[in-house]
């Protein structure tokens, strides 16, 4: 029952992934999460995470961010990356994951996600039939239904990681 929520990987970070390695295997597309998955909540795009989109731009990456967050959010954090995206998603909904897929010219096949919470983002991605990688937030300061979830993430975790080994 729990697997709905497993990703089908868990790092430390976004910037660890090995982004050459899935561009071999054929993956041309990538949907990130932004808010304590590439910067803490709120912030701009620092010189770490536009640095990551320069990186997968040379690699040939098409890339888009996907936010249940309203468009200046978005937009903010879009300023010097210029990536497509998609504001106010709904995730775990799949519409947004699609319209992620379609701006970016990607099929499921081609396309992976890469995010910090299991209930929105890994599951989301799951039910679109996305490869999910989940990484641990970057920041542990959060909004307080984000703290509430966390709590069952860590019950899930637990036995994905269990499976694991």
């Amino acid at each position: 029952m729990l697997e709905c929520f497993y990703p089908d990987e868990y790092l430390d970070s976004a910037y660890v992934v090995d982004y050459a390695g899935f561009y071999e295997k054929g993956f041309r597309g990538i949907i990130f999460d932004i808010d304590n998955t590439l910067v803490p909540h709120g912030a701009p795009a620092d010189e770490r995470s536009r640095s990551l989109f320069g990186y997968l731009e040379s690699l040939g990456f098409a890339c888009c961010l996907l936010s249940n967050n309203q468009r200046e959010r978005v937009e903010m954090f879009n300023k010097g990356i210029d990536v497509f995206f998609v504001e106010d998603a709904h995730k775990p909904s799949r519409k947004g994951y699609e319209k992620a897929m379609k701006r970016m010219g990607t099929s499921v096949s081609t396309t992976l996600f890469v995010g910090d919470q299991l209930f929105t983002d890994v599951w989301g991605a799951r039910r679109t039939g996305l490869y999910s990688i989940l990484v641990k937030p970057i920041h542990p300061k959060e909004e307080i239904q984000i703290v509430l979830k966390r709590y069952l993430e860590r019950i899930v975790l637990y036995f994905y990681q269990r499976r694991q080994k």
